[in-house]
């Protein structure tokens, strides 16, 4: 059933007002039309069944006819905190990470950040981002619409990780992956929220990793092989979702 997001739908409401991009896509793209069934999810995690009751050039009216709570969201709010990679990476990784099951994700400059970014350009930039995080949530039928925020500095983002219940650091020169599997499961069973850091092409800075640390951040290792930057943020979602899914292990 294609989707949609509305945020001022609640559940005393009658029917659902669509508008936007969303009309167009609706009528010329997907051709659907009045009984025709979509389902609306209202952002926060409550799913609508609606039946399209209503078409027009500005607006598409559905009737609900069922709610629930949409089971697609952890239960433990994932943060990824991704160094800024070069090229277009940064949108492969917002989609991915949202189909992962990503509740945010934040773009840091880091030291060794290799693309320097006009200010001018960072709104429409963010702008792109967030369109993608919406698109991928449609796709992978997510409760929410995770965000993604503006551009942050290393401190910025430590203080705002240091909010979180635990910090998982992914570095290419930690050891010990019995102990990465413990810091895993004790995110997976034990928090309500978690920071998963992850470096640019050039990796983290020494004075990085001590700010880190120093955050109480675990310093986890992801094998033996160096993955890239666009590898090392997936992986670690992939696996820190997966073992929320079955309960730790």
């Amino acid at each position: 059933m294609h989707r949609f997001y509305v945020s001022d739908v609640s559940e005393a409401d009658k029917s659902v007002q669509i508008y936007g991009e969303d009309v167009n896509h609706i009528k010329n793209v997907l051709r659907l039309k009045n009984g025709d069934e979509i389902t609306v999810g209202d952002g926060s995690g409550r799913d609508y069944t609606c039946v399209i009751s209503d078409l027009n050039d500005e607006c598409v009216v559905a009737d609900i006819v069922d709610i629930c709570d949409n089971a697609a969201e952890l239960p433990v709010d994932i943060y990824l905190f991704q160094g800024l990679p070069k090229a277009d990476k940064m949108e492969f990784i917002i989609e991915k990470a949202v189909e992962i099951g990503a509740k945010a994700i934040i773009p840091v400059m880091m030291e060794r950040t290799v693309v320097k970014l006009d200010e001018k350009k960072k709104p429409r930039k963010l702008e792109r981002y967030n369109l993608i995080a919406e698109s991928a949530s449609k796709q992978s039928r997510r409760g929410i619409i995770p965000e993604v925020k503006n551009f942050m500095t290393m401190k910025e983002a430590v203080n705002m990780a240091s909010e979180l219940d635990m910090i998982i650091v992914p570095y290419e020169s930690a050891k010990g992956m019995e102990y990465s599997l413990e810091v895993f499961k004790e995110a997976a069973t034990k928090a309500k929220s978690a920071a998963i850091f992850i470096g640019p092409e050039g990796g983290f800075a020494d004075k990085e990793i001590e700010a880190l640390k120093e955050a109480g951040a675990k310093i986890v290792s992801l094998g033996h092989r160096i993955l890239r930057t666009e590898t090392a943020g997936l992986t670690s979602l992939s696996i820190l979702s997966f073992m929320i899914e079955i309960g730790g292990y």
